[in-house]
């Protein structure tokens, strides 16, 4: 098991690897089985090509480890570090066959976690000290959710809720399902645990002050003008916990650091990142 590994974690994530995996190489690796047809031991290099925040180390390991629990990985950083181009960041020991069938799938954890990380960092940076909190969405790539989601949290990001089952959030349309912010309120606090938030999106300041009379724990502002949003602040007035959404990346949140508002959720943390470019060079076999 890599030592950076959650065990809670770890329990859920290796059959979505196995399925990467297979989907790689559902008949086998012609290559590796052409040039490497019986076991060697050998190693390579883990080294990264562009400065970033490296974030998925211990999936990019069990990515190796579950086609070989013999796989050894040497780190030199850790989830969460800063690392530069032209870094070394591992070396990986083991057979050669797995070495190089392995090589994608773990890369593509790796450079897509670390480049959600780093544009996470990006913009949690600009709220430091503000006292608002950067949140992350829904809007992620479909089965690849637990992984994007961890690669917010080690960027410096906060988890929203993970899935529909989490918590409650009446948006537009479940409100005009209801029949208005009241109803959908009242409905949620019949249905929902005892333990369970209610969260209210809002685009307009009648709505807001609806919101405030359901007894909403928390009001989403969605899509409003930042003076809008600082009227709907004043409406609210600590009643109810703040969520700013809507367009927000690194370009906009500059405007919204001051406001005042509890938390920014972003789907372009998700959605918008690049990767990280990372590689493996250098291969050797053992003699």
């Amino acid at each position: 098991m890599s030592p950076y590994s959650s065990p809670s974690l770890q329990m859920v994530v290796d059959d979505h690897i196995k399925r990467a995996l297979a989907e790689d190489m559902n008949s086998g690796d012609l290559s590796t089985d052409a040039v490497m047809p019986k076991p060697r031991k050998g190693h390579v290099y883990l080294i990264c090509k562009q400065d970033g925040v490296i974030a998925g180390l211990w999936v990019f390991a069990r990515t190796f480890e579950l086609m070989d629990p013999n796989t050894k990985i040497e780190f030199d950083v850790e989830d969460g570090d800063r690392v530069k181009a032209g870094q070394h960041l591992a070396t990986i020991y083991g057979d050669v066959r797995v070495l190089l069938s392995g090589e994608r799938t773990a890369l593509n954890y790796l450079q897509r976690m670390s480049g959600i990380a780093t544009y996470t960092r990006r913009i949690a940076d600009m709220l430091e000290g503000t006292g608002t909190t950067l949140v992350d969405t829904r809007k992620t790539t479909p089965t690849f959710r637990i992984f994007e989601k961890e690669a917010v949290r080690i960027g410096g990001g906060t988890n929203h809720r993970f899935n529909l089952s989490d918590a409650v959030m009446l948006k537009d349309n479940h409100i005009a399902a209801a029949g208005g912010i009241t109803n959908a309120v009242a409905a949620a606090r019949k249905r929902a645990p005892f333990v369970c938030k209610i969260e209210v999106e809002t685009e307009t300041l009648d709505q807001v002050r609806e919101a405030v009379e359901a007894g909403a724990d928390v009001i989403m502002l969605d899509n409003m003008a930042h003076d809008q949003m600082a009227e709907a602040l004043q409406i609210i007035d600590g009643k109810a916990q703040t969520e700013c959404s809507g367009n927000i990346d690194a370009e906009s949140i500059g405007k919204i650091a001051g406001l005042g508002v509890d938390f920014v959720s972003s789907g372009a943390l998700t959605h918008s990142a690049g990767i990280l470019d990372l590689s493996l060079k250098n291969l050797v076999v053992d003699k």
